[in-house]
């Protein structure tokens, strides 16, 4: 499975005065199994992007190729895509609609003429899958925590049996014990299901510890395109369009200032504390 991009193009009101172009010549290329971490600013095209690899936007030019097959060519399915590339949206829980915890992760299985037994192993394997137990199948999801309504939304995703799944800011209002939790459960999916994960975040710490490939966003263009540490060597970039690096990379860079010979792609605590350790031994 694989997701190309090849020079898209989109325009929000095309053609009026307001136009505006978002996303510019777009090429990109999405493999298998890759945790993609998808970072810019407010207005960068990130957002905009996402919702066109599920078909909720049509680009104005260029192509989408997924698993060989253009999603506009004429004869395509898009039904069949948005089964396969599921969209978590920022605050989730604003998706949530049905009386019971039970009947919304079932909305989707529901709604593909599977049988009864199907819908029911789909709800239970998703609802296990983001740690979320029998106990609350019948409870309304307005009654939940904020955590849980996040989780309740990621499994209705994953009751499709998708083989990407997007992120847009999955942890937005959150308290940090929260984001922590939902986190792990994504980087869990990642490691026992092996499928595809894009994530959306503003926290460079949370990329640099879970993403394995960073795209950066500006202006409706790709900036970067590379492994977090090698991108977030270029903070002082970053910082112009608005972006940051993780804490622990302007630490790594005082320390180097003051003659400690640390390595500068380390990107996260842990990486610190093993190679800070090192060195005092």
């Amino acid at each position: 499975m694989s997701i190309s991009i090849n020079n898209l193009n989109y325009y929000y009101g095309k053609g009026t005065p307001y136009e505006k172009q978002a996303l510019k010549n777009i090429n990109i290329e999405i493999k298998n199994g890759e945790f993609i971490g998808l970072i810019g600013h407010t207005g960068s095209g990130k957002s905009t992007l996402i919702q066109h690899l599920n078909g909720l936007l049509k680009a104005d030019s260029g192509a989408i190729i997924y698993n060989g097959e253009n999603i506009y060519s004429e004869k395509y399915n898009m039904r069949e895509l948005r089964k396969k590339v599921g969209l978590v949206f920022q605050y989730p829980e604003h998706q949530l609609f049905e009386m019971t915890v039970y009947k919304d992760v079932a909305f989707g299985p529901s709604n593909l003429g599977l049988d009864k037994d199907e819908i029911e192993s789909r709800v239970v394997e998703a609802m296990n899958t983001v740690g979320l137990t029998s106990e609350i199948y019948e409870k309304s999801p307005f009654e939940l925590s904020g955590g849980q309504k996040r989780r309740v939304a990621i499994a209705g995703v994953l009751a499709m049996k998708p083989e990407v799944l997007i992120l847009d800011e999955p942890t937005a209002g959150l308290d940090p014990q929260g984001r922590d939790e939902i986190l792990e459960e994504i980087h869990k999916l990642y490691q026992e299901l092996g499928i595809t994960i894009i994530l959306v975040s503003h926290s460079m710490e949370d990329i640099a510890k879970y993403a394995k490939r960073l795209v950066v966003m500006e202006g409706g263009n790709i900036l970067y395109d590379d492994v977090p540490s090698k991108v977030f060597k270029n903070y002082k970039n970053l910082e112009k369009i608005g972006l940051s690096a993780p804490q622990i990379t302007y630490l790594v860079n005082e320390l180097r200032s003051k003659g400690i010979e640390i390595q500068e792609d380390i990107t996260t605590i842990e990486e610190a504390k093993k190679t800070l350790l090192s060195l005092l031994r």
